[in-house]
């Protein structure tokens, strides 16, 4: 029996009749004359089921907020990865700005083109997935993204995100800007230790140490709130993941990019990365993603 509500009768097929009692060879034909002239006199339209299956892509939100367009060059990228996996699609969105108008110009923050729209709230309960991109602010993410986030209270408060794969991308000054960030910040409580770590070592050793991880935790506790599913790209990427022969961002949390002073443009291989990451967060949310079927009987849960 399938989704569709089970065995259906054949349009061909006279349905079956099973005699009370046994009948001769004369009696069968007769009893068959008889049903031909019922079936005749009594027509009834057959049920068929034609499920369609409805051609229903995964989509997978790429919101952004870029001030000097790094973080956009990533998500143009990221959304070419997304795309290339059969029955994913990317759709980006820009956050609202802000800054005034008169704060933008003083920056000099090049106009931003008509072609990505601003996201809405009640939006986010179509996306299949979400990749989220900022730049950073002292180690944290910038204070438009933060805003957007605490615009979506009525979704957490109902939990309509709870669930849904995301992960993030990032752009930093500097690699020591916010691309890593200690490891009381790693993991949202001060204090806690990461497994594996001798601290007797630590604790009888006169050298400083230092513990760094990517700066995206610092945004993970939007995620945790809304019961989203934290996707990291871990060391997928390969053997670009351990190149040393260059600058370049991003991490096993995420692709990222090193402005610098907001000349540096996105080499090669941190485009590659974010590419990359699309692909990957596609691959996972076709994992998540529900058949879709619609038909006279389907029934979804």
């Amino acid at each position: 029996m399938g989704k569709g509500g089970g065995c259906v009768p054949s349009k061909r097929r006279l349905p079956i009749e099973v005699p009370d009692h046994e009948t001769s060879l004369p009696e069968t034909k007769s009893a068959i004359s008889s049903q031909n002239q019922i079936t005749s006199t009594n027509t009834t339209i057959p049920v068929e089921y034609n499920p369609i299956q409805a051609v229903k892509k995964c989509k997978i939100f790429i919101i952004f907020y870029s001030m000097y367009s790094h973080v956009e060059l990533m998500a143009r990228r990221i959304k070419k990865g997304v795309d290339s996996i059969d029955g994913v699609e990317g759709v980006l969105y820009r956050v609202p700005e802000t800054l005034p108008q008169g704060t933008l110009e003083q920056m000099k923050v090049p106009q931003k083109g008509n072609d990505v729209p601003l996201i809405k709230v009640d939006e986010l309960v179509n996306a299949d997935g979400f990749l989220f991109g900022f730049p950073t602010r002292f180690g944290s993410m910038a204070a438009q993204m933060k805003a957007f986030f605490d615009s979506t209270h009525e979704l957490w408060m109902k939990q309509k995100l709870a669930g849904v794969p995301a992960g993030f991308f990032v752009s930093t000054g500097t690699q020591g800007g916010g691309q890593e960030t200690t490891a009381k910040e790693l993991f949202g409580i001060r204090g806690l230790p990461i497994p594996g770590t001798d601290w007797e070592s630590i604790a009888n050793s006169s050298k400083k140490v230092v513990w760094s991880e990517k700066k995206g935790w610092t945004a993970i506790t939007q995620l945790v709130h809304h019961g989203m599913v934290f996707i990291p790209i871990g060391y997928t990427f390969g053997a670009g993941m351990f190149r040393m022969d260059s600058i370049r961002g991003g991490s096993p949390y995420g692709a990222g990019v090193l402005s610098g002073d907001g000349t540096r443009e996105p080499s090669a291989t941190e485009l590659a990365l974010a590419e990359h990451q699309g692909k990957y967060m596609a691959t996972v949310v076709k994992r998540f993603a529900r058949p879709f079927v619609t038909g006279a009987w389907s029934m979804l849960g």
